[in-house]
């Protein structure tokens, strides 16, 4: 062989040996920034002989690593708008009351937030502030939709049988949610996350709402506190994950839950396995194994790791809404609506009708 075809053949060569390296999308977050971010939620309700009322999230979580929330701001000729605050558990929502009206109803909210990528170091004990009793009481108690015993408990004891401490039974969580259940393109919105219902039928399929609230409770039965996180994605993923990150400004069904485990060494981790499971499905070509090397990238990060592109309203479960006598909303992530006091289709904005739009703007 002559040198010119050696030179060749190890031209190829090199180039087969990087294919698969270039293929992957290595995502790896790591917090190099904070970004701002300009929501912009328009909602307007039609005429009607009665009143109509409108609850809005408004970005609420502050933590000091990942979140930051920023000024709200709005336009409305509704007969009453308040910014309410949960003193509890210290979740914003915007207010509006109308009263009987025959043109339409308009609100304009214009809400801030900052954010950046959250990791936790999961081979090192951080200096972290233990959860007061309170605390740990609330992200251990069952919700409405998250009970902690029956078939949740058993669960959860089969799961983590065996695990010692905290750390070990949280990854068995996860990893076995990652492996058992899947992404459902036609559930509406992100699910509803009724977990004890999906363990008793064996359909472990859905969306970010089911899956990561799957995590939330096995993990609350197990003994570890735990909650979900509700928000938005607003950027698109700087990995190259399609499937992870808002495609355009307009985010109006760009919502997505995460989840949070406590760890005494550690603090708050960030978990989603939901993620996992919509990057099988969606990432192209589609329909990845768990062994394709994007999806064991995103498995690998998403236990101690998530991207900044994204914004978090609250963590608030079981949502009474105040001035309403409808029943209580799951969570809130979407906007809420009363025409003639009678409830509107959050999953449906086009009839509901609202639109949100993101822009991001100097830091």
């Amino acid at each position: 062989m002559n040198r010119r075809n050696l030179m060749q053949c190890g031209a190829a060569a090199m180039g087969m040996m990087m294919m698969p390296r270039m293929s992957l999308a290595a995502f790896t977050p790591k917090p190099e920034g904070w970004r701002k971010f300009e929501l912009v939620t328009k909602v307007t309700l039609p005429a009607s002989d009665k009143g109509a009322q409108l609850w809005l999230p408004v970005p609420s979580v502050h933590e000091a690593g990942w979140m930051k929330p920023g000024e709200a701001s709005w336009t409305s000729g509704a007969q009453s708008t308040e910014l309410v605050v949960d003193p509890e558990k210290g979740t914003r929502m915007l207010h509006a009351v109308w009263g009987p009206s025959d043109a339409p109803r308009e609100l304009v909210l214009v809400a801030i937030a900052s954010t950046q990528d959250f990791v936790v170091d999961l081979d090192a004990a951080q200096e972290v502030t233990p959860l007061s009793a309170d605390e740990r009481a609330r992200y251990l108690a069952p919700t409405d939709l998250l009970p902690t015993d029956g078939i949740v408990r058993e669960t959860a004891d089969e799961i983590t049988r065996g695990k010692r401490g905290d750390l070990e039974k949280a990854r068995a969580i996860y990893e076995w949610i990652v492996e058992n259940t899947a992404r459902n393109p036609k559930t509406r919105g992100c699910g509803l996350g009724d977990i004890a219902s999906m363990l008793t039928m064996g359909d472990l399929s859905g969306k970010c709402a089911d899956l990561n609230a799957l995590f939330v409770g096995l993990a609350r039965a197990a003994g570890l506190p735990a909650r979900d996180v509700y928000g938005l994605r607003v950027a698109p993923s700087r990995f190259g994950y399609k499937s992870l990150g808002a495609k355009l400004a307009d985010i109006t069904k760009a919502q997505h839950c995460r989840a949070e485990v406590y760890l005494d060494a550690h603090g708050w981790v960030p978990v989603d396995p939901a993620d996992v499971r919509k990057v099988m499905l969606e990432e192209p070509p589609g329909n990845l194994k768990l062994d394709d090397p994007k999806v064991v990238d995103v498995r690998r990060a998403l236990f101690g790791a998530w991207e900044g592109n994204w914004v978090a309203y609250n963590y608030a479960h079981d949502v009474a809404l105040p001035g309403s006598d409808g029943p209580k909303v799951p969570y809130l992530m979407y906007p809420q609506a009363e025409l003639d006091g009678v409830r509107r289709d959050s999953l449906d904005p086009a009839s509901f009708t609202y639109e949100i739009t993101v822009r991001e703007i100097a830091a």
